[in-house]
């Protein structure tokens, strides 16, 4: 016999009034502050992929330079193409634009995973998951700049709510979700073909729910409404192929191209360096199977740890032993494993890691979700105890919340640098791990070497340019700098050195004249090196 299924969408209350209203603040913090955060590695190359899209659909498929340009056309280029196309329309800096468009970009993630949220353990919870994600620096802090990974953590956001939709309304899911799901399955694979992962997701809510169901009610009549449900999902396909066409050409230009990235991206096809991890330099396809579990266990937020930890814990107990209808419980069993799958697949395969762990920016929303259950379940069991406990159960999630809000305010606009107490924040982590990996310094950098010659009046040496060696982005470096400057690895010649502070890059012997810092760690430094010789912008001569 099977419980009614409670309400889907509980009325608005004044929780989700505040919901947002807290949406609406982290909506004007990004417009306030889009403009703080500099270029990182890619992203130069991104706008040009952007803007080869483009080109490609206006030319009427006939122009396809973009299925050569590096390797990006193994990747989905919505973003990047949407950037180019608003950047054409309007008379602003295209990496303002870029920057803007990841924060709204983000934002929707946010109201997507308060939705989602909200259905999984009320307004409490959504209020609760939305909150712990934006306190998350792998989200917050790369929703601004990064390009691949953050649109594609929203996007597997929205399949999860999709999903969880049609769980709902099991095992008939209304022509509505069928459509969310089309788009979201669409919008996730044709962002990165890692989306595949979803497919684990979906197999393991099924199982689950198919042997709940074949015990309770036997084998066969489970089997015709998980039949039911599978094929009417199935009509949800052919928009998604769209939506994947969209927005990554290639993909379907040959059927199986997507294989191809797949097959592509599961070989490590760069030449290896070092990155520091745990205190060493560390070989990227040597990292070891803790690369993950312990960056995320230093580099989350004590509150967003101890509520994911615990709702995780929590999920299982529900799922397993819970009284609600087997549906509602596989929607435990989605989260779950959208949340862990992927970062035991690391453990146990052990691919070539690097970057820290922006890879997995998309496990986030997942991780924040069994947050807000966590969360919900304390809201219910503190409404029976003493005013007294309430109010410090109350200020320690005050608390828990307001320290790494406060740490981003310091560390601004490096959020994505964050290390939590655990470790020491990011002096502890300085010596030990990488911080500024993606080089956002730069741009501070070079406005403090911009202002330097501008007050000491320098001319242009013989008529060229500022010669400037850099250990770091090189294209980042050149965007942010300007036209007076070039940038260089060779250190011949060059009148200024612009360096990150990170462990391969050279301590040059010459006066500082610029330095970037947060809570007394080097993020980056600018040098004066007129008439003086260093053998290489890199630590040890290299």
């Amino acid at each position: 016999m099977r419980k009614a299924v409670p309400d889907r969408h509980p009325p608005h209350t004044v929780v989700d009034t505040v919901a947002l209203l807290f949406l609406a603040v982290i909506s004007l913090v990004a417009v306030l502050t889009f403009k703080d955060y500099g270029l990182g590695w890619d992203d130069f190359t991104h706008s040009q992929y952007g803007n080869l899209l483009l080109k490609y659909f206006k030319s009427d498929f006939t122009d396809q330079r973009v299925f050569s340009f590096v390797n990006l056309y193994y990747y989905g280029g919505g973003f990047d193409m949407m950037a180019a196309a608003i950047a054409k329309m309007l008379p602003a800096d295209v990496f303002d634009i870029r920057r803007l468009l990841g924060a709204a970009f983000g934002i929707v993630g946010l109201a997507i995973v308060w939705r989602t949220g909200r259905r999984l353990s009320g307004p409490v919870g959504g209020l609760a998951a939305m909150a712990l994600l934006a306190i998350c620096p792998l989200y917050y802090g790369h929703m601004f700049m990064n390009a691949k990974d953050a649109p594609f953590a929203v996007a597997m956001a929205a399949l999860i709510y999709s999903l969880i939709r049609a769980f709902d309304e099991y095992p008939s899911p209304s022509p509505k979700t069928v459509a969310w799901f089309g788009l979201c399955l669409g919008l996730t694979l044709g962002t990165r073909i890692l989306g595949v992962l979803a497919g684990s997701y979906c197999m393991a809510a099924a199982v689950f729910l198919l042997a709940t169901e074949a015990r309770h009610d036997g084998l066969a009549p489970a089997l015709k409404r998980m039949t039911r449900f599978v094929v009417l999902l199935m009509l949800g396909m052919p928009l998604a192929y769209f939506v994947i066409g969209a927005i990554w050409p290639w993909a379907v230009m040959e059927p199986l191209n997507p294989v191809r990235a797949l097959n592509y991206y599961s070989h490590f096809w760069e030449v290896p360096w070092s990155e520091m991890f745990d205190g060493r330099p560390v070989m990227v396809p040597d990292m070891p199977r803790t690369y993950v579990p312990t960056l995320f266990a230093i580099q989350m937020p004590e509150l967003f740890l101890g509520l994911s930890v615990a709702g995780a814990a929590g999920a299982v107990v529900a799922a397993l032993f819970g009284s609600d209808v087997p549906s509602r419980r596989a929607r435990l069993v989605l989260v779950l494993a959208a949340a862990t799958v992927p970062i035991l697949v690391t453990v146990i395969m052990r691919p070539v890691m690097y970057n820290g762990i922006r890879h997995f920016v998309f496990v986030t929303p997942a991780l924040a979700l069994l947050g807000g259950m966590a969360a919900a379940w304390i809201y219910q069991r503190l409404a029976h105890t003493p005013l007294v406990a309430r109010g410090a159960a109350v200020a320690a999630l005050i608390v828990g919340f307001v320290m790494p809000v406060k740490e981003f305010a310091t560390l601004h606009p490096y959020q994505y640098t964050y290390y939590n107490h655990l470790v020491g924040g990011v002096r502890g982590a300085d010596e030990n791990f990488m911080l500024d990996y993606w080089g956002l310094a730069f741009k501070q950098a070079a406005a403090q070497l911009d202002e330097y010659v501008d007050i000491h009046r320098l001319s242009l040496p013989q008529g060229r340019k500022y010669r400037v060696a850099v250990c770091g982005p090189h294209h980042a470096a050149a965007v942010e700098l300007g036209p007076r400057f070039e940038t260089t690895y060779d250190t011949v010649g060059a009148d200024f050195a612009l360096m990150l502070g990170e462990f391969y890059c050279a301590n040059v012997q010459a006066p500082i004249i610029g330095r970037v810092e947060r809570e007394g760690v080097t993020y980056a430094k600018v040098y004066d090196v007129r008439g003086r010789h260093f053998p290489s912008v890199f630590a040890g001569g290299k």
